[in-house]
């Protein structure tokens, strides 16, 4: 079986690291994959993982030259003669729409996010088969853009178990050493540096929590070159605040299991929905509880009161009181984990859907 995976680059994010392990994984399942894609920092990990990456422009949003690439992308199709063609971003299904004319493969789409409902969001609905990442993607695209309920599957991201395992990473204290970290209270933030992260209510309810006990806030996340604006004005944020010995932003950390363990807790507090909440399961999975923004794909992740908490996304002192709440929590996040979103589970199911197509 020969699977395309297109997407628009293979930089830092959720979409571009669960590319990469499921292409390694369905080595397993005899699958040939090959990732499509503009590149990134990521490209050099797929093809050691023995994937084949055909570097091309599957991003751009310029009109004047998406016929010329419809006609590229065909030709780069019938030199690969896929069985299935597997799109994750709205500009590749558009160009899929028109290359596949006359092709013979099935096209499966992962809905990652909740796009806004129009007509060019609407693309993502257009193939074979429907991956939803959430249960909350799934009511989107049902009640957006009249999906076909027989189509559609919801299949959770997997925690790669091997990485985000706690007893294969050093011990807390170890790890903390390495940013010189005391008896503070760790609270991490893991993602792209972007307005949709929310890290402003982080850096006001940071203000509230160091009236009252010593705190450290680790923001891990690369600055995409049209953020770096308002990266600037985060620093800005974080010095006014009075933050500047508590807040450390550490750019693109390779190492985020780490980051996730030594955290006495994570936050997620993005302003939209977040369509699953990778960072969430994987910190879980390394036992850290987690407060998230109450909306979207978290809310499969997260056991309220339990494993985490959920707060409004723009209440500040909502949050400093919930990451008190949640520093206290004890939990075998790796079973719960283990036990449903993980990424052998993930695979199968996703080659599954493959082979009932062909």
């Amino acid at each position: 079986m020969k699977v395309v995976q297109i997407l628009p680059e293979l930089n830092e994010g959720g979409v571009e690291r669960g590319v990469i392990e499921l292409t390694r994984e369905l080595n397993a399942y005899n699958v040939i994959s090959y990732v499509i894609s503009g590149g990134g920092i990521l490209e050099n990990e797929l093809v050691k993982n023995g994937v084949k990456h055909v570097k091309y422009d599957v991003y751009s949003k310029n009109l004047l030259t998406f016929l010329p690439r419809v006609f590229k992308l065909r030709k780069i199709l019938k030199e690969i003669a896929p069985d299935i063609v597997h799109v994750r971003s709205r500009i590749p299904a558009w160009l899929i729409k028109f290359a596949k004319i006359g092709l013979n493969f099935k096209v499966v789409s992962t809905v990652h996010g909740l796009n806004s409902p129009n007509f060019y969001s609407h693309i993502m609905c257009n193939a074979n088969r429907i991956i939803c990442v959430s249960n909350a993607v799934k009511e989107h695209i049902k009640r957006h853009f009249n999906a076909d309920d027989s189509k559609i599957s919801v299949i959770f991201r997997g925690v790669d178990l091997v990485n985000f395992n706690p007893l294969k990473l050093p011990s807390k204290e170890e790890l903390r050493s390495k940013y010189s970290l005391k008896n503070e209270l760790v609270i991490s933030c893991v993602g792209r540096i972007t307005h949709g992260k929310n890290i402003e209510t982080l850096l006001k309810s940071a203000v509230i929590l160091k009236q009252k006990l010593g705190i450290k806030i680790l923001i891990a996340g690369g600055v995409h070159p049209k953020k770096n604006e308002y990266f600037q004005r985060l620093k800005a944020l974080k010095d006014e605040l009075g933050l500047s010995d508590e807040v450390q932003f550490l750019g693109s950390v390779g190492d985020v299991a780490g980051v996730y363990k030594l955290s006495d807790v994570v936050v997620s507090a993005s302003l939209k929905p977040e369509s699953f909440g990778r960072s969430v399961a994987e910190a879980l999975a390394l036992n850290t509880p987690v407060v998230a923004s109450n909306h979207g794909g978290v809310k499969d992740i997260i056991k309220d009161g339990e494993n985490g908490y959920f707060f409004d996304p723009l209440d500040a002192d909502e949050l400093a009181s919930k990451i008190v709440l949640a520093s206290k929590l004890k939990f075998n996040g790796f079973d719960y984990i283990s036990s449903t979103f993980t990424l052998e589970k993930m695979t199968k199911q996703t080659y599954e859907i493959y082979r009932g197509l062909i």
